[in-house]
């Protein structure tokens, strides 16, 4: 069998097994540009999920992007990673982490208002790790920096040195505008820290519709106001933070490769088990 990872730009080998191989099953794995773009509008992914005997969607609001005659081919199988050991945090200042490229679906345009905004506030730093694939955000970023000592831009990081920033972080703060299911938010949750998001169904998804930790996508002043909450409520031991902290955990466990391993094995097994229907 074949699992094909993004239906758009796995969609010529997603025809050609297809092809050569009818009698065979294949899966098609949906990234974020899959279900909240390009299957509304572009013909190779559309091919791709009809062609398809399967469709791993990686969060739990994947299935209702798709309509609802590809649903019963749907499964979740969430992406998982490594625990960490949460490491020792500094109390005099609260220091949030945003981990992704520049690019636009990561709306970092909103982190950048939010440092602007938060530009008094020297007890709360922003840093971003990410390297500058549009080139208008590569410009924005070194100037938001330039402006606010409060915002640090680290361009580029190796994933050991990024995990580790993750674990040493209050806070990661993840704006995106489209997900399947974030990595940098689950390696937080999975590291002991706190996440706020942008509202969307990506997020939803991954972190549950009871989150205390959501701003509306784009929306900085709801983000700073989230971070000087999350300030405020630093050294309480029932505050914002630490119930964010507390919600984290209880998710960390939807995330364990066990989970993701036995969730695949599965979709393997199901597919398998039974032929292709009119297939010789």
């Amino acid at each position: 069998m074949l699992l094909a990872l993004h239906a758009r730009r796995s969609a010529s080998s997603i025809a050609a097994w297809r092809q050569v191989h009818p009698a065979r099953r294949q899966a098609v794995i949906l990234t974020a540009t899959d279900l909240y773009r390009d299957i509304d509008c572009d013909p190779a992914a559309q091919s791709s999920l009809r062609l398809a005997d399967a469709l791993a969607v990686r969060q739990e609001r994947g299935p209702s992007a798709l309509a609802g005659d590809l649903r019963a081919r749907v499964r979740v199988t969430i992406q998982s990673t490594t625990s960490r050991q949460r490491l020792p945090k500094a109390a005099d200042t609260l220091r949030a982490l945003m981990v992704g490229h520049l690019r636009d679906e990561k709306a970092p345009e909103a982190r950048f208002a939010a440092a602007r905004l938060l530009a008094g506030h020297h007890d709360i730093g922003i840093d971003h790790a990410g390297d500058a694939l549009d080139p208008r955000l590569g410009q924005a970023a070194p100037a938001t920096m330039a402006a606010c000592a409060n915002h640090r831009w680290l361009g580029g990081q190796p994933y050991a040195a990024t995990r580790r920033r993750i674990q040493r972080a209050h806070l990661l703060v993840h704006a995106s505008r489209i997900e399947a299911g974030a990595h940098a938010v689950m390696e937080a949750v999975c590291s002991g820290t706190p996440v706020i998001a942008s509202a969307i169904d990506g997020i939803i998804g991954m972190r549950g519709g009871d989150f205390a930790g959501y701003f509306a996508c784009g929306d900085a002043a709801a983000l700073a106001t989230l971070l000087v909450r999350c300030r405020a409520s630093q050294r309480q031991a029932d505050g914002l933070l630490a119930q964010l902290a507390a919600q984290c955990r209880q998710r960390a466990r939807l995330f364990a490769p066990a989970a993701e391993r036995s969730a695949v094995r599965q979709l393997v097994a199901e597919l398998l088990a039974r032929p292709v229907e009119g297939a010789a």
